[in-house]
């Protein structure tokens, strides 16, 4: 014992016997101060944006279209008129590329107006009507799509001159509030426009791709709307299947896992005699990787018997070391057995613990909503700005004019000389101190979401291990486990520890914001096919995937000595990577273990649920009478998809849960080893199972008193 000390010494000096020690530290102070203040006030700082977004932003700009003079349609004045009318569709068309009208917010060179339906009829201007009246044409031919204000008694061809009214319309139909026509619909003779030009060659390829995905969105609502009661069914089930799986491993937690463990051999076992059967054939054939030679398709590579002999030769050293694993580390396998044994106890002890994580989800709930609506705001904030418009600027009676000069939009020069001369909207102004400040408060904002995204896991975190932590150290079970562990826990977590738990968050945020900056540089890169850049950019990221996840593990024991201890975050990750150093070999065979057993219990939940929905929802299970029968469906597959989705959440929810209990039980467990001897005065806490297992003995209890007389 006293080499394996002195070894240990390197890693930190063990936990010393605390005789008032009897669980988390309930006589605790306030950690990382600082940190909490930093916090608090980027937190207000964060409020602060929130109020400036919302009042200087204008969302109605994204949710709404607007007209001509930049009035939005659905709202105000036009509350009765929520599409939007293109003139000449075929202007967004002709005299622009789809995508720069799609960025400009759908936003044509033509005349646009706010109507309380669409076209349903094709129609066109005839000759004899260019000298009848707009009320004649127009008004009382239930064709009221011309602009507001024109008078009635104001002749169609002037009126068609000026753009006042439409020259023609499109059977149409709503998609993201405009009237789009359809694409099947037979066009009129219009002049300069061919019927080839017509809305399949320029439409359909971009903006009326959104019939197509209204018609689509529409039947998905419909089949949620008829399949959400069994939706709900399979969600139960998963929470079940989930519940029980948890509750039952303190049963066949041994039995499961080494089945587990025989099939994954099994599995390499089959692996390395496929990869044998093909490697003889092709050497038999030989076929051979000398003959084929460099080439940039990787398929071809599998058939040259030097690419199976390699996969043998991997599968053959990792089955190799898995047997040498089970042979000489079985007894850390038993130990890892006994601590999911006694995590299912606990779980079952505090069964509050496993609707934990819908707290945790309100909270991430809450944190992305409020930063969507901070960016949304912000992002429409401006004034509108209008100017001076006509389709044939060219002409010589708009040459007085100055066109894209800022304009009252209330006054409409309607009899100015120039045809068609208007005051559009233009775009919203970008001066203004919120305005030039729009990219520092967007920035902002995305770092407060990341923050309060780390800082509520964080909190879970920490309150779970207080919670089991608790079970743990009681050493008459359940008679000594705290009443409400979980709350006490949780207000304890929130009273001392903010400072500590934003301290992590942030470094962690640190490190995500450096990923998101290098995936946006190397989406930048992409187009420039530089291999020596391409290849120091994936070394980047790398990097720092690798040091993400350690810091997220890191963390996560940092928190649970937190929960136990109330040290701040430094010193409590500190002992926290000492402890596990100290015990390397144990903490790899149990995170294996656990990983193996949780994803094993991932499929078992996810795949029950997703193949009895298939079969309900197909129909294939008869004879469950009419009330259990299945819905009629457009996609099937749409709520088998949303069963399987809904079941792997509720399963990663619960088994994180039970993630948390064996972690935290593992870290008082060696506590447990380095500050108890099993005497009367130190008498160990852990359960008899583990005791056994590691040959020790409890002097505490009076079967281990018998047998010491005896």
């Amino acid at each position: 014992m006293g080499g394996k000390q002195d070894g240990d010494e390197a890693h930190g000096k063990p936990a010393k016997y605390d005789p008032s020690f009897r669980g988390p530290i309930r006589n605790r102070s306030c950690t990382d101060i600082i940190c909490c203040v930093l916090f608090l006030a980027f937190i207000l700082g964060y409020i602060v944006v929130g109020i400036v977004a919302w009042v200087y932003g204008d969302p109605r700009q994204v949710l709404y279209p607007r007209n001509s003079t930049g009035a939005y349609c659905g709202v105000g004045a036009n509350k009765d008129k929520p599409y939007l009318l293109y003139f000449n569709i075929f202007s967004c068309i002709l005299a622009a590329n789809i995508i720069t009208v799609a960025e400009n917010g759908l936003q044509c060179p033509t005349p646009q107006v706010c109507v309380s339906s669409c076209p349903e009829i094709a129609w066109t201007v005839e000759v004899n009507q260019l000298s009848q009246k707009v009320g004649e044409v127009f008004n009382t031919a239930n064709r009221n799509f011309c602009l507001p204000g024109v008078p009635w008694d104001m002749p169609v061809i002037q009126s068609l001159q000026q753009e006042l009214c439409p020259g023609f319309l499109l059977p149409s139909t709503p998609a993201l509030g405009r009237c789009l026509p359809l694409l099947n619909s037979t066009l009129p003779e219009l002049p300069g426009i061919s019927s080839n030009t017509s809305i399949s060659q320029g439409i359909s390829s971009g903006l009326l791709d959104s019939l197509n995905a209204r018609d689509i969105t529409v039947k998905i609502f419909e089949d949620v709307a008829q399949s959400w009661y069994w939706i709900l069914i399979a969600l139960g089930v998963a929470l079940v299947l989930s519940l029980l799986f948890i509750l039952l491993l303190r049963l066949v937690a041994g039995p499961l896992v080494l089945v587990l463990i025989l099939g994954v051999l099994g599995v390499l076992a089959y692996g390395i005699y496929h990869c044998w059967e093909e490697y003889r054939v092709l050497r038999d054939r030989g076929a051979s990787i000398t003959q084929l030679g460099f080439t940039s398709n990787l398929s071809t590579y599998r058939n040259v018997q030097e690419t199976w002999l390699a996969a043998l030769i991997v599968l053959a050293v990792l089955e190799a070391i898995l047997l040498l694993m089970l042979i000489f580390l079985r007894q850390r396998i038993r130990i890892a057995i006994a601590l999911l044994k006694e995590a299912s106890k606990a779980v079952g002890q505090m069964m509050s613990t496993l609707f934990y994580p819908l707290v945790t989800f309100v909270l991430l709930l809450i944190s992305i909503v409020y930063w969507a609506m901070t960016a949304l705001y912000l992002a429409t904030s401006g004034q509108p700005q209008y100017v001076f418009w006509a389709p044939n600027a060219s002409l010589p009676s708009c040459e007085k004019v100055q066109m894209n000069a800022s304009c009252d939009p209330t006054a409409q020069p309607v009899n100015s000389s120039c045809p068609g001369l208007r005051c559009v909207f233009q775009s919203y102004s970008s001066t203004g101190l919120v305005q030039r400040s729009l990219f520092n408060l967007q920035i902002y904002g995305v770092l407060g979401l990341f923050w309060t995204l780390n800082w509520v896991l964080a909190l879970g975190q920490c309150v779970l291990a207080g919670a089991f932590a608790s079970f743990y150290w009681a050493f008459h079970k359940p008679r000594d486990i705290p009443a409400f562990p979980l709350s006490s826990a949780f207000v304890r977590t929130l009273r001392y520890h903010t400072g500590s738990l934003a301290f992590g968050a942030l470094i962690l945020t640190l490190v995500q914001i450096a990923r998101v900056i290098l995936e946006y540089i190397d989406s930048k890169l992409r187009g420039a096919q530089n291999p020596v850049a391409r290849c120091i950019m994936c070394c980047f990221k790398c990097c720092l995937w690798c040091l993400e996840k350690f810091i997220k593990f890191l963390n996560r024991n940092a928190y649970i000595m937190i929960a136990i201890y109330g040290k701040n975050f430094c010193v409590s990750a500190k002992n926290a990577f000492m402890l596990l150093t100290r015990n390397i070999v144990r903490v790899f065979v149990l995170d294996k273990v656990t990983d193996l057993l949780l994803l094993f219990g991932k499929l078992l939940v996810v795949g029950g649920v997703g193949v009895l929905s298939f079969f309900f929802f197909t129909g294939r299970i008869q004879g469950l009478g009419r009330d259990f029968e299945n819905p009629s469906l457009n996609y099937y597959w749409l709520p088998i998809m949303i069963s399987i989705l809904g079941a792997y959440v509720i399963a990663s929810g619960f088994f994180s849960v039970f993630g948390m209990c064996v972690d935290t039980l593992f870290l008082c467990f060696l506590e447990d080893l380095e500050r108890n001897d099993g005497s009367l005065d130190r008498p160990y806490y852990m359960p008899k199972s583990l005791l056994k297992i590691l040959g020790k003995k409890n002097e505490a209890f009076p079967e281990d008193k018998k047998k010491k007389k005896t």
